[in-house]
């Protein structure tokens, strides 16, 4: 899931992360999520949080996301920096240019 959506996936950048997004051939009804956060962010405690913000920012939008398709979401170190409604409002501008929105 995660290298075909980096080769072949539609993709948007902000400062706090990447989002890659392709469609799913077989689950038409739902979308999958994947997280990656690298160990350069620090510890397992900072890590774990980026990863919660990402997945609670999305969670906020996934209703309104087209289904079908796998999300992978890669963290970038402003991502433990930025306050949550703005990494809101980044998540909702990356969906929206990557089409999901």
């Amino acid at each position: 899931m995660f290298r075909a959506s980096y080769r072949h996936g539609r993709q948007a950048v902000s400062k706090s992360f990447a989002i890659y997004v392709l469609k799913d051939r077989r689950e038409k009804a739902v979308n999958r999520l994947g997280i990656t956060v690298s160990v350069k962010l620090g510890c397992a405690v900072m890590r774990n949080r980026c990863r919660r913000r990402l997945k609670e920012a999305f969670r906020t939008l996934e209703d309104k996301l087209r289904p079908g398709y796998n999300i992978v979401i890669v963290a970038r170190s402003a991502s433990a920096k930025t306050d949550f409604p703005a990494l809101c409002e980044e998540m909702k501008r990356a969906l929206s240019e990557t089409g999901l929105l």
